[in-house]
């Protein structure tokens, strides 16, 4: 992708997994905090973490949610059928992508991660 605008700095890293633990939206919910504490991001809002109830596909139930940061946010998508997050850490200011990349493997305790930075 062309970057159309190299004067302003941002940092998206996507990171996608199969996860071995229960998820539900309390752990949602503790992964804002882990990831965030971790990558010393400050959020300026509570997390928004939405779940369809029964609405659409039944392959596609879990969480939708997103917790805004002071420099940007993060979103997380989780299908609790497939035990398979996908998610976005977008920020204006540097972080650690190993570091993310890590305390996301480890909180979801992820059979199978992969990632990508854009």
């Amino acid at each position: 992708m062309k970057n159309i605008a190299p004067n302003v700095f941002r940092q998206r890293l996507l990171i996608e997994l199969f996860y071995s633990i229960d998820v539900d939206k309390k752990v949602v919910e503790n992964y804002f905090k882990e990831i965030t504490k971790s990558l010393q991001l400050k959020t300026y809002g509570d997390p928004i973490i939405f779940s369809p109830g029964g609405e659409g596909k039944e392959e596609n139930q879990g969480y939708d949610a997103f917790v805004p940061l002071i420099d940007s946010g993060i979103s997380v998508y989780v299908w609790t059928s497939s035990n398979f997050v996908s998610l976005i850490i977008y920020t204006c200011k540097g972080f650690d992508e190993k570091k993310a990349i890590k305390t996301t493997k480890d909180f979801f305790k992820a059979i199978k991660i992969e990632s990508m930075s854009f």
